[in-house]
């Protein structure tokens, strides 16, 4: 141990002893000054000499900070100092972290590389709002953190997490988020335009979305996202809640569709009895089967918002419109095409051969292989 080292220890036995507010505070921010002029050259067991002096320090002015404006005051600045620091002392800054005074704890939390996933996660779970602010404004956290900090539903806490793009979240953690912006327009804009948020909940998010919101959502979504957006808005606005939005289970349809084929009650009717009733699985089944193509070449066409694709397989079966005009209906939950869609989907109808149909139905089947 060099003589450096030793006066050090020395200087820190000689504050404590000593009981003074004044001189452990002077003490604690001289060690901190030796140890910032030289910290990149330090080895881990200089290093550790730092963390056990300092942390000695730092737990007696603790003691003296509950009611001493200047202990709290001494100890915000040792940790805005240390906390940029990589090889800071691991053990003086976890101290620091869990201080209960934010001004202490905030700049630790928002960008100390000596604080891991652990020990966030705990904070997490322990901690008030400011801490969790603190974090969620970390330039990187991943999704075991992120989802410590929404489960304590902290609507600022998600809204810093929406706005931080470094930060990582899971599904779960995006449907909380979620849930919480149908009330918070701010939350609903930030989280809206995050590229990594599911596809099928920017399309919840909309839903319940004001055309205010929506209106904000495109003009700031960026380019490989407006898309997206653009047409999920249309959706909404057509249909109030597409069906093919949620997990199917086709197995029993196909089923029910084979039985109907092999009894000979598979027909035109029985497709548009289905599409009436927006028995979407029955539908889809049914239409596969009457136009020679499969459920795999069928379900893609319903879940377009584009309906000239639909009038393919329509075209194939030899539909009559009024069948086809249900079948495209029965993509949406509720409520019905525009009229001006409806009439535009009648005329290109109306142009296509069933020759060229089933053409272009064998080709799509090839490619779906």
């Amino acid at each position: 141990m060099s003589t450096a080292e030793l006066s050090i220890i020395d200087e820190v036995e000689s504050a404590i002893r000593a009981g003074s507010a004044e001189k452990g505070l002077e003490t604690a921010r001289r060690v901190t000054d030796l140890f910032l002029s030289s910290a990149g050259s330090f080895d881990d067991e200089q290093i550790a000499l730092f963390d056990d002096v300092l942390e000695r320090l730092i737990g007696t002015i603790e003691l003296r900070a509950i009611a001493d404006m200047g202990a709290r005051v001494a100890l915000a600045e040792i940790s805005a100092q240390l906390a940029p620091i990589a090889q800071a002392p691991p053990s003086v800054i976890r101290r620091l972290a869990n201080n209960d005074e934010i001004r202490i704890a905030g700049p630790v939390l928002q960008e100390s590389a000596r604080l891991d996933d652990g020990d966030l996660v705990k904070i997490a779970g322990s901690k008030g709002e400011p801490h969790l602010l603190a974090i969620a404004g970390r330039w990187w956290l991943k999704e075991i953190v992120t989802d410590a900090l929404l489960a304590r539903r902290y609507p600022s806490v998600s809204r810093r997490l929406a706005a931080n793009p470094g930060a990582r979240v899971s599904g779960g953690g995006f449907a909380v988020i979620v849930g919480q912006a149908e009330s918070d327009p701010e939350l609903a804009v930030s989280v809206g335009v995050r590229v990594d948020l599911p596809s099928e909940l920017r399309r919840q998010l909309l839903r319940s979305a004001t055309d205010v919101v929506r209106t904000r959502l495109l003009s700031r979504a960026p380019p490989h996202l407006f898309e997206e957006i653009q047409s999920a808005i249309a959706a909404v606005t057509v249909g109030v809640e597409r069906e093919m939005s949620g997990v199917r289970d086709f197995e029993g349809a196909k089923r029910a569709i084979a039985n109907l084929k092999a009894s000979g009650q598979l027909n035109e009717a029985t497709l548009f009895g289905f599409a009436r009733q927006r028995r979407y699985e029955e539908a889809v089944a049914a239409l596969a089967a009457l136009s020679g193509s499969t459920i795999e070449v069928i379900r893609p066409l319903m879940q377009s918002l584009r309906e000239d694709g639909l009038l393919v397989p329509c075209r194939a079966a030899q539909l009559s419109w009024e069948t086809t005009a249900a079948v495209l209906e029965s993509r949406f939950a509720t409520g019905a095409m525009k009229p001006t869609d409806l009439a535009r989907a009648q005329a290109n109808f109306a142009r296509m051969t069933p020759e060229n149909a089933r053409r272009t139905l064998r080709f799509w089947q090839v490619r779906a292989l």
